[in-house]
């Protein structure tokens, strides 16, 4: 597990400078974690308190709705996983983030990186630029399910994600889809 937090980092460099002075403070808000298939990195009803970059594995938002599932996101290697409004307003999450295999990741602290904003404008650039990433693809997921029609977000999927139908199980990729598994059927044999 020693490689994770590197991993994060080079991740982080990608996308924002980190000088090492601020690796070593944001070093003090990470942790690395581990996560059996079905653990809850967050369940519904609580405050999340982190964020989690998966390193191996993947995990899924889910919420339960009148006994059933309904898969909202996935969440891969070098993804971000959290519920940004729980995070951010210290509400209760209204669904729950799900190992869907065993899955590590490196969990950064909500208190803890606003302190390290404190000591490190670069942290603090990385925190804005992570939380933009993360609205960003909620809001172009929101897109999919109100601009594309089942078969045209399946293959939105396979274009951009083809992790997620290469991973996921038929019934949880239907459940994401918002159609059937006999409709995802039809979908998929069509192509």
């Amino acid at each position: 597990m020693h490689q994770d937090p590197e991993q994060l980092f080079t991740y982080i460099r990608s996308i924002s400078e980190l000088s090492e002075e601020s690796v070593e403070a944001l070093g003090g808000v990470i942790s690395p974690v581990e996560f059996r298939k079905g653990d809850y990195l967050l369940k519904e009803g609580e405050i999340c308190a982190a964020i989690f970059f998966i390193t191996k594995g993947y995990c899924r938002s889910v919420q339960y709705s009148d006994g059933s599932e309904i898969n909202m996101d996935f969440y891969f290697e070098n993804d971000f996983a959290s519920n940004i409004r729980s995070l951010s307003q210290r509400t209760a999450s209204g669904y729950a983030i799900q190992a869907c295999e065993a899955l590590r990741a490196i969990r950064i602290d909500r208190d803890k990186l606003l302190e390290a904003y404190k000591r490190s404008p670069q942290i603090e650039a990385f925190g804005r630029k992570l939380l933009e990433m993360m609205m960003a693809r909620q809001e172009e997921h929101a897109g999919l399910f109100k601009l594309l029609d089942a078969a045209e977000r399946y293959r939105w999927l396979q274009q951009h994600q083809p992790e997620m139908i290469r991973r996921e199980p038929l019934t949880q990729l239907a459940s994401y889809l918002g159609v059937s598994r006999e409709t995802l059927s039809r979908i998929r044999a069509k192509k």
